[in-house]
């Protein structure tokens, strides 16, 4: 492993500030990339060509040296390139660590693993509403999402509710695309997360919003009047879109986190439905 720090020996860590930037990358990160690329094992002479391969940009043969003549290139195209094109080098980076932690080509190991901490390190710190998960940059939420969706998708998947896990998979993988989420589809899946396990429960093939009102004891009162209610708000603004109508990334977010508890809930009353009829 790379020498850890001391706040990283110790499980010292900032208080992540609050998210304010997600369609940009600010000057501090743009530098920070190569600098921790290079911590982590690659030289300027490595990182040139996933830069100017997700930049589309030709490499300039009159660098030859690793410093200060490619290093500057690199951090240079950094400098200019478009705000997603920097999540894109991440992901290259994160790649090509993989690549060589897995064919022993760093000097040591866990390449991939430092540099995913100190990556997100770095988001948490300047506020980015991103994280770098298994290699892919994907949306950060606000802490409840962080610790209600995620863990419910592992849960889900778990117990093997496969499909229900799938959609709250899309939900999030929408909200990280880039340039532009995809909000509505986030909705979409969020809420058809929810109404496929509802369906099991039930036995009952109708839309979420009938079943909820077809089978009064699916939910607690009064979630189960609010779970209808933003069915309804998915539906008039994620399935059936109205003009000017367009979901907000927060609305989305707190839909998803939303979905995921309700899911979570549906899923231990399903097993434990079934717990019974097995004794």
């Amino acid at each position: 492993m790379i020498d850890q720090t001391f706040s990283e020996r110790h499980g010292f860590a900032p208080h992540p500030a609050p998210i304010t930037t997600r369609q940009s990358a600010p000057s501090e990160l743009r530098g920070l990339v190569p600098r921790l690329a290079y911590d982590c094992g690659l030289r300027p002479k490595t990182l040139r060509p996933l830069v100017c391969t997700v930049t589309l940009r030709a490499e300039n043969p009159g660098n030859w040296t690793d410093y200060p003549n490619m290093d500057g290139e690199v951090r240079d195209i950094l400098d200019q390139c478009d705000w997603f094109e920097v999540y894109d080098i991440i992901e290259a980076v994160a790649a090509t660590l993989r690549e060589r932690d897995e064919r022993h080509l760093n000097d040591r190991d866990g390449c991939l693993e430092v540099f995913t901490a100190r990556i997100n390190r770095a988001f948490s710190k300047y506020g980015i509403g991103w994280q770098l998960i298994d290699g892919k940059v994907e949306v950060r939420g606000e802490e409840v999402f962080e610790v209600v969706a995620r863990p419910a998708i592992r849960a889900l998947a778990n117990a093997g509710r496969s499909t229900t896990a799938a959609e709250l998979r899309e939900a999030i993988k929408d909200l990280s695309r880039r340039p532009d989420p995809d909000i509505t589809g986030a909705v979409q899946h969020a809420m058809a997360a929810v109404e496929c396990l509802a369906r099991e429960v039930t036995g009952d093939k109708a839309t979420l919003g009938a079943i909820i009102r077809r089978h009064p004891g699916l939910l607690p009162r009064p979630s189960d009047t609010g779970v209808e209610q933003l069915w309804g708000f998915a539906s008039e603004r994620g399935r059936h879109l109205r003009e000017g109508a367009h979901p907000s990334h927060d609305e989305a977010e707190l839909l998803v986190t939303v979905a995921a508890a309700v899911a979570s809930y549906l899923r231990r009353k399903l097993d434990g439905a079934r717990g019974s009829a097995d004794e």
